[in-house]
């Protein structure tokens, strides 16, 4: 038996059926994969497996005493805790532990029990045996790795942005060890350095895991299996990612050509009834009535609905869109040194530098979002601007994405947004879901749709393909090479900008020295 095996499983949401009587393992050599559209049902499984979700049927069963670590796409922190103490919190029972030695030789002074320094001997060869005096090294170095050591060990985890709890959280999950790592698109705030260091850990990382990620370069480095969540079923392959793939897509065509020759004898059979049903050869035709109705039949290789995006566009005449000039921007204190410089009429940037470092406070102090400590950003006139946060936030989780679209303009016609939301690859299904029920790729999608809703010539993009999965990202970097306004783009993906765009800003080297 594995470390989990699920079997039969079966689950479906609202008019979707994400699987039918699927089922897969995870063996303690698995570092699995896990791949499918947005909106297949990756999350979900995870869900499902760590018990935050029960299926309409099946099994889902873990090896006993397994120690389980989970990150998902939303991890968030409501801890009052300042980052060091909640990344210290990893240790708690090894913290426990070091506070009962202390209380032994204290009472030991009073009492002389040879007992308590029996007990107290014991607990420390449990702390030498975890490297407990090698903790503080084990969080510096962890927090280096994912770039969190730039936020200040002292800063309050309920102060960061989204983004940055996410990264916390991981760290903490990474420090636990546990035997088994859950983990939900964990590369979505990470930029190429942290990914690198990521990448490191979970090829030295002895126990089993499970990584949901559309990321593809990076589940080609970390993976030894691959589960894909695709037409209902759910399929494991072992081998590489890129193998993968291959094995998926002759599975695909040896289904599709199976298909196609089923249908081919059922049209044979359905004409020799209708031809024979009377006469001679009756009793025949009525048998061939019999075989079709017991034949299981083949389901076609679905198709996925594809996103295509086109941001409408008005005409500016200004040649000059953006002045900045000696921008200084933070929130307690300054983050980058002043910042200087200019667009014009249809020029395309990226933003680039590493998780924190000021790139969205930039942004929005551009915005005029939040107040700078100097220097001025100025749009030209008759700029009309459109802006992608890269928080899924909305006003009302409840509602659905024809609601939240109706709420923005309720001039538009039910039809006209469902059919809006299907070009942004949004089926009717998920159309009438609470966006709480929605993956976050469906809820990215929901974003750019709103953001088609009415014409611009200024797009400001901060992480728009974090969640999205590969056709949908290239959906959106065609719309944006056709787009004929500005845009600035903050990004981690290089692959995603690279050959379009006009200047890359490096905001490393405008960083705020002290």
């Amino acid at each position: 038996m594995g470390i989990l095996e699920v079997s039969h499983l079966s689950m479906s949401f609202a008019e979707k059926q994400l699987y039918t009587d699927a089922e897969f393992s995870l063996n303690k050599e698995d570092h699995l994969g896990v791949i499918g559209q947005n909106g297949a049902g990756k999350s979900t499984l995870i869900k499902l497996i760590t018990k935050q979700l029960f299926p309409d049927e099946g099994q889902i069963r873990w090896q006993k005493g397994i120690k389980i670590g989970y990150l998902d796409q939303y991890a968030e922190s409501a801890h009052d805790l300042t980052i060091i103490s909640f990344l210290k919190s990893a240790f708690k029972d090894l913290y426990e532990i070091e506070k009962q030695i202390q209380q032994d030789y204290a009472e030991y002074a009073e009492t002389m029990d040879e007992r308590l320094l029996e007990r107290a001997g014991r607990d420390q060869q449990v702390l030498e045996a975890h490297d407990f005096y090698g903790i503080d090294s084990r969080i510096d170095q962890v927090m280096q790795g994912l770039g969190i050591d730039v936020f200040g060990k002292d800063r309050r985890v309920s102060d960061c942005s989204g983004g940055q709890r996410s990264k916390i959280i991981l760290a903490k999950l990474l420090l636990e060890n546990p035997d088994v790592l859950l983990l939900d698109e964990p590369t979505n705030y990470l930029d190429t350095e942290h990914i690198e260091w990521l990448i490191g850990f979970l090829n030295d990382f002895q126990g089993a895991f499970m990584v949901i990620s559309h990321d593809y370069d990076f589940l080609e480095r970390v993976t030894n299996a691959i589960i894909d969540v695709a037409w209902g079923k759910i399929t494991k392959y072992t081998g590489s990612f890129k193998a993968a793939i291959k094995q998926k897509e002759i599975k695909k065509e040896v289904q599709r050509k199976a298909f196609e020759k089923q249908q081919r004898q059922i049209e044979k059979d359905e004409a020799y009834i209708r031809k024979n049903k009377a006469g001679t050869r009756a009793s025949m035709a009525k048998s061939r009535e019999k075989r079709l109705a017991k034949m299981k039949r083949i389901v076609p290789p679905s198709e996925n609905l594809r996103a295509h995006f086109n941001f409408p566009n008005e005409e500016i005449l200004s040649a000059n869109t953006l002045t900045v000039k000696n921008l200084v921007v933070g929130y307690d204190k300054p983050l980058l040194a002043p910042v200087t410089f200019s667009m014009t009429h249809g020029e395309k940037i990226v933003l680039k530098g590493f998780n924190g470092i000021g790139k969205s406070t930039l942004i929005k102090s551009i915005l005029g979002k939040i107040p700078v400590f100097e220097g001025t950003a100025n749009f030209g006139d008759a700029v009309k601007i459109g802006y992608f946060n890269q928080d899924l936030v909305w006003d009302d989780v409840t509602q659905t994405p024809l609601q939240t679209i109706q709420n923005i303009d309720p001039l538009l016609e039910p039809k006209t947004i469902r059919q809006k939301l299907a070009r942004a690859g949004i089926g009717a299904a998920n159309a009438m879901q609470p966006l709480n029920l929605l993956s976050g790729g469906e809820q990215t999608k929901v974003k750019l749709c709103i953001l088609e809703l009415y014409p611009t010539n200024f797009l400001i993009l901060d992480e728009p393909t974090n969640h999205l999965d590969d056709e949908t990202k290239d959906a959106l970097r065609q719309a944006l090479i056709g787009y004929p306004g500005n845009v600035i783009l903050v990004t981690h993906e290089a692959s995603f900008y690279r050959g379009w765009v006009d200047r890359i800003i490096d905001v490393e080297t405008l960083r705020k020295t002290k």
